[in-house]
């Protein structure tokens, strides 16, 4: 599952203010978005990626996206650093 290459990470930043601003820095592999996320905020994140090139894995919950990277609230994305 895709939640598993948040665990696997060594580095990774969560949320979608940070993973635009990790995207504009130049150094993400790879970012995951949660579907039931307000997508207002994932317009930005889905823009920014797709200007770098950087793939987009979709993934069913925020609640579980934010629970596989260690914080009890839900994650709109996570972006995974080199």
């Amino acid at each position: 599952m895709s939640y598993d290459k948040v665990l696997q990470a060594n580095k990774y930043v969560v949320g979608t203010k940070q993973t635009v601003k990790a995207l504009k820095k130049g150094n993400i592999t790879e970012i995951l978005v949660a579907k039931d996320a307000d997508p207002f905020h994932i317009g930005k994140v889905t823009e920014a990626a797709k200007q770098v090139n950087v793939p987009i894995i979709l993934v069913d919950s925020m609640m579980k996206l934010g629970k596989s990277c260690g914080i009890e609230v839900g994650a709109a994305a996570v972006a995974i650093i080199n």
